[in-house]
């Protein structure tokens, strides 16, 4: 809590050019904090001394567009033409939400939806949110909080019914299945930097490793660094 977390996506480096302008196109799902040189697993800006093959507690291992067992540790999988990309994650805003006196241990999810990106080459697919069950006053306390965190995912991109965004509340990608919404919260969703996972099913590529959805990778940096006034 307190420190800028981030998502993981790691391609070769043939692929890297696309991805990054994927990223461009829809910064609100996929703002790019930092990429790293063909090769290195080591976030130089972010976290300088960690390992991008070991530091994150979970994997996810896509081949061809199909997702293998997860893991906890990519070492024997890096290859020199690999090129890692950092991007900022909503998990990050946890604590300044607290302050304000909006509760993050529960009720979260991470969701399809049918909302379109645009694509870049082979890059394509739907927006991924993170859907948080909110009372309506902690609502508008939250869209002003993260608002200020415009590296992370920002304010939400949606508030109110599901259905309207198409979010996909029986099969989550995080989170258990959910049958009915309480009349006393209001679900609010923000774009979510698991989106490329969705892409990476899409574009078919030989091989695509992300972190494992809420298992993101913590930096040496305060969030509060990279918040708006």
């Amino acid at each position: 809590m307190g420190y800028v977390q981030c998502n993981l996506v790691v391609l070769r480096k043939a692929h890297a050019y696309d991805f990054l302008l994927y990223c461009q196109r829809n910064q609100r799902a996929c703002p790019v904090l930092e990429v790293l040189n063909a090769g290195s697993p080591e976030p130089k800006r972010l976290a300088p001394g960690a390992d991008l093959r070991t530091d994150l507690p979970r994997y996810a291992v896509y081949r061809e567009g199909i997702r293998l067992a997860d893991t906890t540790d990519i070492s024997d999988l890096w290859q020199d033409d690999f090129v890692a990309f950092l991007i900022g994650s909503g998990i990050t805003f946890d604590q300044a939400l607290e302050d304000a006196g909006v509760p993050t241990a529960k009720d979260r999810w991470v969701l399809r939806t049918e909302l379109p990106t645009e694509p870049a080459g082979r890059f394509r697919g739907p927006m991924v949110v993170t859907m948080r069950w909110l009372r309506p006053e902690q609502a508008i306390v939250a869209t002003q909080v993260t608002a200020r965190f415009p590296f992370n995912h920002g304010a939400p991109l949606h508030v109110g019914d599901p259905s309207a965004i198409g979010a996909n509340l029986r099969d989550p990608y995080f989170g258990p299945p959910v049958d009915e919404i309480p009349p006393s919260v209001v679900p609010v969703f923000w774009a979510c930097g698991v989106t490329p996972q969705e892409a990476a099913i899409a574009a078919e590529i030989d091989i695509m490793i992300t972190h494992s959805p809420g298992h993101g990778f913590v930096t040496d940096l305060r969030a509060s660094e990279l918040a708006l006034p």
